[in-house]
């Protein structure tokens, strides 16, 4: 079953539900800033995505440069605690099946984890 985790004012994730909704794929929708990850959720997202912390780090419309995240003097530790409190600096959207995810940017990733 794929995850994913969607804002629904995103344009680019309510294309990428669109396509997984149309795949039929079984799925599971999260609205991560009503109901954000937990920590192990979180880095279990970071894991399967295969990428770093930063590159799920959104800065658009969210609180990334007052919280001067792009400093690098925060380390993965300090960014994934800024996650939790800030669900909103989660990327959009992401999905996991499993093991593996993918930041669906476009949305067409998406189709890489359709079986």
């Amino acid at each position: 079953m794929i995850t994913l985790y969607h804002h629904t004012k995103c344009k680019t994730s309510r294309d990428a539900l669109e396509i997984l909704e149309n795949s039929g794929e079984p799925h599971l929708v999260v609205l991560y800033v009503n109901n954000p990850p937990s920590e192990a959720e979180l880095r279990h997202i970071i894991k399967a995505t295969g990428g770093s912390v930063r590159d799920i780090l959104r800065q658009k419309g969210t609180p990334f440069d007052e919280l001067d995240l792009g400093n690098p003097k925060w380390s993965d530790e300090d960014l994934i605690g800024f996650m939790l409190q800030h669900p909103i600096l989660m990327n959009r959207p992401i999905a996991i099946n499993g093991d593996q995810g993918a930041l669906c940017r476009p949305p067409e990733k998406i189709l890489d984890l359709i079986s």
